[in-house]
C-alpha cells in the first residue's frame, strides 16, 4: 500500500491548485485526514505497543534498536525507506494532530481574505501547507542523509510560502526573506555534519552516526549536529527568524510552526542522541548552558513585547529552552549510569513536546481570533475583550493557565518530571555538579515565574479592564468552526493533567527503548505522587463546577444588573489611565537591564518651544541578537558590494583573476600547504 500512497498523495497535492475554489478547503481538509490516517495508524502500533526490544551491539555501546516499521518506495530514482520506531511514531503523532487542528481552524480564520485575496493565492496557501505536512512527515521517517537534507529543504520553502500570505506587505516580505536564509544557514551546518558521518564511515546516514561515535570524538559532530538544528528549534543565539516569522504568518499557520514545525529541529537533535557513544556528560553541561539561557531569555523578551504574536513567539523561545533542559539532565544521567535521572530527563523533556504543540497552538489559534476581530495586534490599543469575546477569552485563558504549568493542567505534568529529576540530581554526582543542578532549579523556578507575570500581563491588557483604544470589534467574524480545534485542544491539555501517567508510560517506554537506561519501574515508582495531584485538580474542577451550577440555578429568576467597577470613590478616570503593558513590564525590563534594551522615541520640548505641539512617547525593546545578526548582514552587504566591483565587464581582467587564482594555487603547491 505504501508504495502507491507515496505518489498517490503527491499528485492529489497538485490537484489542490486546479481544483474549484468552493470545495477547495474540503479537498485539502480530505487530504490532510488522509495523510494524518495512513501515518498515525503505524505510528500509533509502533508507540503504543508493549516494549520489546532486541538490541544490535557496537563497541563501546547500544545502538538503535531493531523494532520498527519500515515502508520502501521503489522509484525511478532509486529506492527510499521510510522508517517508523518509536521516536519517529511519538513525534508524527503530535505533527498529525496539530497539522489537523490548524487545517480545521483556518476555515474560519482565511474567510476575511476571500475578498481581498485571488482563488490563485488560497490554491498555493493550501498547497504549500500540504507540503509542510508531508516534508515533516518526510523529515521524521527517512534516515538516509540526501533524502533528508530533500526534505528538510522541502520543509523549509513550503512553510517560507505560508509566511509569503501576506507577501503585499513589505515587512513579511522582508521577514519570509530573513527566515529562509537562515533555514539555508542551518541546512548547511547539517550538511556539513552529513558530510563528516560519511568520510568517516562510508555512509551519508543517520543509521551510520553509531559506527562513527563509536570511533572518533563525539563532542564535536554532535555540537555541529546542534547548531543546525538548534537553528530550527530556535535556540538562542540562533533564534533571531521566529519572533518575526510567526507574527508575520496567519495564525493557523503560526500555530503549526511552533506547534510542530520547530520541534523537528528537537527531533533532529534526539535522533543524534540515541548514536551517541560517550562525552555524555560534556554534551549534557552544554545542553544544560544554551538551554538555561534559551528558556531566561526568551521569557524575558516575552515579558516586553506587545505584539501578542511576538509575546507567543518569545515564549515558544523560552519552552525550547525548557526542553532543552530535560536533554541536558538525562545525557548527563546516562554520563553517570543514573537511571532515574535518564528517564526523568528525556521522559520530561519529550512530554513537553506534546505539551507545548497542544496549548501554544490553542494561544496562537487564540491570538489569531483576537487579531480577526479587531484588526490589531497590539495589546496596548486592547482591553475589555472578555465581555465581547467570551469563548476566545476562556480558551485563551485555559491555555496560559497551561503554559504557566499551573495545576491540572498539562503544563504542569511535564515540568514536575523535570523537577523531580533535578531535585533527585543533587545528590547523585559531586558537589560541583550538585551546585549546577541547584542553579537550574533556581533559573527553572525564575523562569516559571516570569511565565506567570508574562500570561499573566497578555491576558490582563488584553481582555481584562475597558477598551484602551476606539476598536470596531467584529466578534461574529469567529465562528464556531474557528471554536471547535480550539475545545478539542483544550480536552486533551485537561485529559494529560488529569490522567498523566497515560502519557508518561509510553513516553518512558519510548526512552527505554531509545536510550536502553535500564527498568522504567523507576521512573513509575516516582511518579506515584503525580497520580494524587490529579486527583486534586479533579476534585478542584468538581468544587468549582458545582458552584457555578448552583450560582447559575440560583440567579436564574433574577435580572442581572451592570454598572461600572468601583473606583474607590474615583469615577472620573479614562481608559487612558489604565495600566498598559509597557508600565506593567517596567520594573522587570529595568531589572534585565543591559540584556532587554529600552528605546525611548520622544522628542523633547526645547527651552524656546513657547506653544509646544503634541508629543507621544514611543517605548520599544530590543532583541540584542538581533541587533548583532544585522551588523552582520550589514558587514556582509559592504563585503558584497566591494568584491561586485571586480565584475568590471571587460575580458582582459577576468583572464588577469583566473592568472592570478593559477598562480596562488602553484605557490600553496610549493609551499606544500595544500
Amino acid at each position: 500500500m505504501e508504495q502507491y500512497f507515496i505518489p498517490a498523495a503527491v499528485l492529489c497535492s497538485f490537484l489542490i491548485l486546479v481544483i474549484p475554489g468552493k470545495v477547495r478547503f474540503y479537498y485539502t481538509l480530505a487530504l490532510i485526514l488522509l495523510i494524518t490516517l495512513v501515518t498515525a495508524i503505524p505510528a500509533a502500533l509502533e508507540f503504543f505497543s508493549p516494549l520489546n526490544v532486541t538490541y544490535l551491539r557496537s563497541e563501546p555501546g547500544l545502538t538503535a534498536s531493531l523494532t520498527s516499521t519500515n515502508w520502501v518506495f521503489k522509484g525511478y530514482l532509486g529506492e527510499l525507506r521510510f522508517t517508523i520506531d518509536r521516536l519517529s511514531s511519538f513525534f508524527i503523532l503530535v505533527t498529525n494532530f496539530t497539522v489537523l487542528t490548524g487545517m480545521l481552524y483556518s476555515r474560519g480564520y482565511l474567510k476575511a481574505y476571500e475578498n481581498t485575496k485571488n482563488p490563485a493565492q488560497f490554491a498555493l496557501h493550501y498547497f504549500s501547507y500540504v507540503w509542510l505536512h508531508l516534508s515533516m512527515l518526510a523529515v521524521l521517517t527517512l534516515r538516509d542523509g540526501l533524502a533528508f537534507m530533500i526534505a528538510w529543504e522541502l520543509m523549509a520553502v513550503s512553510s517560507f510560502m505560508l509566511i509569503l500570505f501576506e507577501a503585499e506587505k513589505r515587512s513579511t516580505l522582508k521577514t519570509a526573506v530573513n527566515y529562509l536564509v537562515q533555514m539555508h544557514i542551518g541546512f548547511v551546518l547539517l550538511l556539513f555534519a552529513l558530510l563528516i558521518t560519511e568520510a568517516g564511515t562510508g555512509q551519508m546516514s543517520f543509521d551510520a552516526l553509531p559506527a562513527y561515535f563509536a570511533s572518533h570524538s563525539n563532542t564535536g559532530l554532535f555540537l555541529l549536529f546542534f547548531a543546525g538544528f538548534a537553528v530550527k528549534a530556535g535556540f538562542i543565539p540562533f533564534h533571531t527568524w521566529l519572533p518575526e516569522a510567526h507574527p508575520a504568518a496567519p495564525s493557523h499557520v503560526s500555530g503549526v510552526m511552533s506547534g510542530v514545525m520547530i520541534k523537528m529541529g528537537i527531533y533532529g537533535i534526539f535522533r543524534v542522541l540515541i548514536s551517541v557513544q560517550s562525552d555524555w556528560y560534556t554534551i549534557g553541561l552544554v545542553l544544560l548552558a544554551i538551554s538555561a539561557l534559551t528558556g531566561l531569555l526568551g521569557i524575558l523578551f516575552s515579558i516586553v513585547q506587545k505584539d501578542i504574536k511576538k509575546i507567543l513567539a518569545y515564549s515558544t523561545i523560552e519552552n525550547i529552552g525548557i526542553i532543552g533542559l530535560g536533554m541536558g539532565l538525562g545525557a548527563i544521567g546516562l554520563a553517570l549510569h543514573n537511571t532515574a535521572l535518564t528517564f526523568l530527563g528525556f521522559t520530561g523533556s519529550l512530554l513537553h513536546v506534546l505539551n507545548h504543540s497542544l496549548f501554544k497552538s490553542l494561544l496562537f489559534y487564540g491570538a489569531g481570533s483576537v487579531y480577526r476581530s479587531t484588526h490589531t495586534r497590539n495589546i496596548e490599543e486592547l482591553g475589555g475583550l472578555i465581555h465581547r469575546m467570551p469563548r476566545t477569552a476562556g480558551l485563551f485563558l485555559f491555555g496560559s493557565v497551561a503554559i504557566c504549568a499551573l495545576p491540572p493542567l498539562n503544563g504542569f505534568v511535564s515540568e514536575f518530571l523535570l523537577y523531580i529529576g533535578f531535585f533527585k540530581g543533587l545528590s547523585a554526582g559531586s558537589e560541583y555538579l550538585s551546585i549546577l543542578f541547584l542553579l537550574t532549579i533556581i533559573t527553572m523556578t525564575l523562569i516559571g515565574g516570569l511565565a506567570i507575570f508574562s500570561f499573566s500581563r497578555a491576558f490582563g491588557i488584553s481582555f481584562l479592564g475597558t477598551p484602551r483604544k476606539e476598536i470596531h470589534l467584529q466578534p461574529e467574524t469567529i465562528t464556531r468552526d474557528m471554536i471547535f480545534p480550539q475545545i478539542l485542544i483544550a480536552f486533551f491539555i485537561l485529559g494529560i493533567g488529569l490522567m498523566p501517567m497515560a502519557a508518561i508510560a509510553p513516553i518512558a517506554n519510548l526512552v527505554e527503548n531509545q536510550f536502553h537506561p535500564g527498568s522504567a519501574a523507576s521512573l513509575l515508582s516516582l511518579t506515584t505522587a503525580m497520580n494524587k495531584i490529579s486527583l486534586f485538580g479533579l476534585i478542584l474542577i468538581s468544587l468549582v463546577s458545582c458552584i457555578l451550577y448552583l450560582r447559575t440555578r440560583v440567579l436564574r429568576q433574577r435580572t442581572p444588573a451592570y454598572g461600572p467597577t468601583w473606583g474607590c470613590g474615583y469615577t472620573e478616570g479614562t481608559p487612558r489611565q489604565q495600566y498598559t503593558g509597557a508600565s506593567f513590564a517596567g520594573n522587570i525590563s529595568e531589572l534585565a537591564q543591559p540584556v532587554l534594551q529600552n528605546i525611548e522615541e520622544l522628542r523633547p520640548i526645547a527651552a524656546d518651544d513657547i506653544f509646544p505641539h503634541k508629543r507621544s512617547l514611543h517605548l520599544r525593546t530590543i532583541d540584542i541578537f538581533s541587533v548583532a545578526l544585522g551588523k552582520l548582514t550589514d558587514l556582509s552587504w559592504l563585503v558584497l558590494k566591494t568584491l561586485a566591483r571586480l565584475q568590471t565587464g571587460n575580458i582582459r581582467h577576468y583572464i588577469l583573476y583566473a592568472f592570478i587564482f593559477i598562480l596562488v594555487i602553484f605557490v600553496l603547491l610549493y609551499l606544500k600547504l595544500i
